[in-house]
């Protein structure tokens, strides 16, 4: 293979990986604020389950508190926790094939780099 074309396939390897970093740094952050989310969301299933099922609840819609029913309340908490729960692992899982894919463009960099090498040595 020519130096030419070891150049051309190294860069679209490099290319390729820093897209896959890039992808799973996005997907970290995507990660990180749901895992936020499903903080705030288990701290108000705490204090649901303290409140009386007689208790009043309210619910924050734009600026106005609209009353909610108790048990509607639990049943969308415990909904939006399933939903976190299930674009955690999508994502989870995702960043996981990001990363294998990840080892295997840096094995192609490092045997592309080596192959180079060589060819530069034989110069």
């Amino acid at each position: 293979m020519a130096a030419e074309e070891l150049q051309k396939q190294f860069q679209h390897e490099l290319d390729a990986f820093k897209q896959c970093q890039k992808e799973i740094n996005q997907l970290a952050g995507m990660r990180q604020q749901l895992d936020g989310q499903l903080n705030e969301n288990s701290i108000v299933k705490e204090e649901l389950a303290l409140l009386k099922p007689s208790g009043e609840v309210y619910k924050m819609v734009g600026p106005i508190l609209l009353r909610q029913d108790h048990t509607e309340a639990k049943e969308n908490i415990d909904k939006r926790m399933s939903y976190i729960k299930n674009e955690l692992q999508r994502i989870d899982d995702r960043i996981h094939t990001l990363e294998g894919t990840q080892d295997k463009y840096r094995e192609s960099l490092t045997k592309l780099q080596q192959q180079f090498q060589a060819q530069q040595e034989k110069k």
